[in-house]
């Protein structure tokens, strides 16, 4: 569950297109409709066997382009792939010794790597570059909307029992789990479908990212050895996220826990387990019993956006001092907690001071978007209203070649000193905010169409 540092940590259902949503939000599933049908029998079903063997392969090249890969990378040029794949079964038999030394016997090592073969579709997936964004407005909408809240609140009834058993052993509130879950998985009902084992097998042999999902694939293997999961509970995302909150093997292994006490850590069909396991996440990561993620907040029309940025916590006092004030007009509970201004929509939308807890939604997933999803979801699941101010709905997404221009025009301005690569990330963002300054422009950073055409015309 974990994200990144380096690399990504987990890599969930709702991260796999992470980069089609602006300030590389996660893409959501698609909302479901239709009555709560899954809820009475979603972990009603029979255990599956912990004796099974490797799910069946799936072929190799089924779906796969066979061009090279969009980020240039030498390892995802089409003759790398294919020389890579032809190598796959080496490859997973290579990686026996460093099985027997995290004490997988050989009999489960042959028994569950028996069959596998690349899935090459993942390359796809693995070096998307999407051609449009979708607003950050655009993703609260989808994300944070009636029918999910309705189910969500059917969520804490149906399991108030485990909820309330996780609430008094890692003092993380119910509906941020609730959230999580809901964003994640749509409680359930949009897992993926892909062996995880399979999946991180393919990565772990083939493309840019090797390092990383070897001990993603062996964490797998751990897991299965150990009998906590089957191989067919084990599907999910193309990344190898699986469950209702989705695991990588490699957080499974750090943050799962055994809640019922049935000898099994089971975070995709027991609910106490899940629920356990997902706060365990959260509050080893850093989680602060009893305190909101943040605040939305009114900026001042004057102020100094440069001030926007996470390094620059100051206490709600201070921030008060600049200003800002809470949008619903009530006092910040705590003027001595300290927090950071984040204003995702530049200074035509709403700005929000982050408190710890939005840091630790952020390591569950380094999305801003997907952060603010889930603490507004958890706040609306308790009964709180929808963000007060207006986002600036008539702005238009930047397509894919235009974001790529806006980053060469800031680095032929000597604001932006990385490759272009069309994703409007942090060093993005910090470069703009120069250029709008040098131009008296309010810094806020936003990638607006305007700030393009201000660019073209210098």
């Amino acid at each position: 569950m974990t994200r990144r540092t380096k690399g990504p940590n987990r890599w969930s259902g709702a991260v796999v297109l992470a980069a089609a949503f602006l300030w590389s939000a996660p893409a959501p599933a698609q909302s479901a409709s239709g009555p709560l049908d899954f809820l009475g029998n979603l972990f009603s079903s029979k255990k599956a066997d912990q004796t099974g063997s490797a799910p069946s392969a799936q072929p190799g090249s089924t779906g796969w382009s066979g061009e090279d890969g969009a980020s240039g990378h030498p390892l995802m040029t089409a003759g790398a792939i294919r020389e890579a794949a032809a190598n796959f079964d080496s490859c997973v038999a290579s990686m026996w010794p460093d099985a027997a030394r995290r004490n997988i016997s050989q009999e489960s090592f042959q028994r569950f790597t028996a069959g596998l073969t690349p899935d090459l579709r993942i390359m796809d997936l693995l070096d998307s570059q999407p051609e449009f964004t979708k607003s950050i407005w655009d993703y609260l909408d989808i994300l944070v909307n009636d029918n999910r809240l309705a189910k969500g609140r059917e969520v804490l009834a149906k399991y108030k029992t485990q909820f309330d058993a996780t609430e008094k052993a890692y003092g993380v509130d119910r509906y941020t789990i609730t959230a999580i879950w809901g964003i994640e998985s749509n409680y359930s009902t949009q897992m993926g479908d892909r062996s995880v084992l399979q999946s991180t097998a393919t990565l772990a042999c083939i493309g840019r990212r090797q390092k990383y999902f070897r001990d993603e694939f062996l964490s797998a293997l751990e897991i299965l050895h150990h009998g906590d999961l089957s191989p067919e509970q084990m599907r999910g995302s193309w990344a190898g996220a699986f469950g209702p909150t989705q695991f990588m093997p490699t957080a499974f292994k750090r943050y799962a826990v055994d809640a019922n006490g049935d000898g099994r850590r089971n975070v995709v069909d027991d609910p106490a387990d899940l629920i356990a396991s997902t706060a365990n996440n959260l509050k080893k990561e850093g989680w602060q019993s009893g305190q909101s993620w943040g605040y939305e907040v009114v900026v001042p029309k004057d102020f100094n956006y440069m001030m926007g940025d996470r390094s620059k916590v100051m206490t709600f006092a201070q921030w008060e001092h600049l200003g800002l004030k809470r949008a619903n007009g009530q006092p910040f509970p705590a003027t001595s907690d300290k927090a950071y201004l984040l204003a995702p929509a530049g200074a035509e939308g709403p700005g929000f001071l982050m408190l710890q807890n939005f840091r630790v939604i952020m390591k569950y997933n380094p999305a801003e978007a997907y952060a603010l999803a889930i603490g507004h979801f958890a706040d609306r699941l308790r009964g709180g209203v929808p963000f007060v101010q207006a986002w600036p709905r008539q702005e238009r997404e930047l397509s894919r070649a235009e974001r790529l221009e806006l980053q060469q025009l800031l680095a032929q301005r000597g604001f932006y000193r990385s490759t272009p690569d069309g994703q409007l990330g942090g060093e993005t963002r910090e470069a703009l905010r120069s250029f709008q300054a040098s131009i008296g422009a309010p810094a806020d950073g936003f990638a607006s169409s305007e700030m393009l055409d201000r660019l073209r015309g210098q």
